[in-house]
Order: structure tokens, then sequence, then C-alpha cells
């Protein structure tokens, strides 16, 4: 094997490992949805822009954990279902920002309240 051939070889084997210092990351927002309603809630949907998670159900006193990834900016927004009566709750929670993470808490409270414990980096 040729002396550039071999450098070729080498520079290749260790290109894969220079990547991470080339400034690519990932930015989650680790987020918590917990019930304290009181009650079992249904087609639990959590928006965040470009994209949502939720839950068919959420039993009372139950926690939801999901790690996204925000590509946009704009505002958290919950959306759920009470067992009982049937009546639909939404409400609007922080704007997130691209490039953003941190913890996401979200408490569901009994009379469709929520409280919204962001701990986000600030906005980039």
């Amino acid at each position: 094997m040729t002396r550039h051939a071999l450098l070729a070889l080498l520079f290749l084997a260790f290109v894969p490992a220079l990547a991470p210092l080339a400034g690519c990351k990932s930015y989650h927002i680790d987020s918590t949805v917990e019930n304290r309603t009181g009650a079992a809630i249904e087609l639990l949907e959590v928006d965040y822009p470009s994209a949502s998670f939720g839950a068919d159900t959420l039993s009372a006193n139950a926690d939801l954990h999901y790690r996204f990834q925000v590509r946009l900016s704009g505002p958290v927004k919950v959306q759920y279902t009470e067992s009982a009566t049937h009546q639909v709750r939404q409400m609007t929670g922080p704007t997130v920002f691209e490039k953003q993470e941190g913890r996401l808490e979200i408490v569901l409270l009994p009379g469709g309240k929520a409280e919204f414990h962001p701990a986000l980096t600030p906005q980039p």
C-alpha cells in the first residue's frame, strides 16, 4: 500500500470520530405530563411546533414521559377529554423555540386547569 493510500485510509477512519466536534448536536426537551385531575382522562394530546404526542388514556395520578425535539418556534398546547363527562379541555402553555433543551413538566389539574413548569435553556 502506498503512503498516499495509507494516509487516505487513516483520514477516513478518523472523520467519523471528529463529527461530534463539528457542532452537530441534537437538542431535546424531556417532558412529563402528570394527571392530577382526580380521574382518568382520554385522548390526551400535547402539541408542540411541528409535531405532537399523547396517549389514548391516562389514569388518575399517572404520568406520561416523552422526549421531543423542537423544529420550529411556537406554543405548547394540551388537549384531553374527561372520561366521566366527555368534556374536552384545552390549554396553552409556554412558547418553545428551536434548539431549546431541558425539561417541561405539565401538571393537569381539576376543572380543566394546568400548570406548566418549564426548565429550558434561554431562547437561542
